[in-house]
């Protein structure tokens, strides 16, 4: 990575949710505000700011990262994906943002985004997880409103329709 000045814009070129981005950012700009305030990409919760609570959770080349944490030239090149890209239209939900849909996983809200990206990439690894795996994966996500059951029950039945085990809803 080339040396990068202090005080200096710096042009970050990446691929989001599929399509070209590009911002000009100073070094010390999180990925979280370049996601939300210069892109419009405020599926990206900013909760913590310290890397715990998840709502900031994003994918940086495929593996779950922590918006929060992430300076954004270190976007630059990257291929990042957000909640906004795991929707298959505009007007259509991904499986398991259906799945959260119909088991009442959302309450508030602040937290889906977070957990979605979490157990996307998780989903990808492990196809048929058992509650103690998911619970774990959620573990590292704060929810104050769900109480993770919930949660859990729409992660199960997601994986299972996208293994194609499920029930057709």
């Amino acid at each position: 990575m080339p040396r990068l000045s202090a005080d200096a814009q710096h042009l970050v070129r990446f691929t989001l949710n599929g399509a070209p981005a590009s911002l000009r950012a100073e070094p010390r700009l999180l990925a979280t505000d370049a996601l939300r305030h210069r892109i419009g990409a405020t599926g990206t919760h900013v909760g913590c700011e310290h890397g715990v609570c998840g709502a900031c959770t994003i994918h940086i080349d495929g593996v779950p990262a922590r918006a929060c944490l992430t300076l954004a030239v270190q976007l630059d090149g990257r291929d990042v994906r957000t909640v906004e890209g795991l929707a298959p239209a505009a007007d259509r939900l991904g499986v398991l943002q259906e799945a959260f849909r119909r088991h009442h996983a959302l309450h508030c809200g602040f937290c889906t985004a977070g957990i979605l990206m979490s157990v996307d990439a998780f989903l990808k690894a492990v196809p048929d997880p058992d509650e103690r795996q998911v619970r774990e994966v959620v573990g590292g996500h704060l929810c104050r409103c769900t109480g993770y059951t919930a949660i859990v029950a729409a992660v199960i039945e997601a994986a299972a329709l996208l293994r194609g085990d499920g029930p057709h809803v």
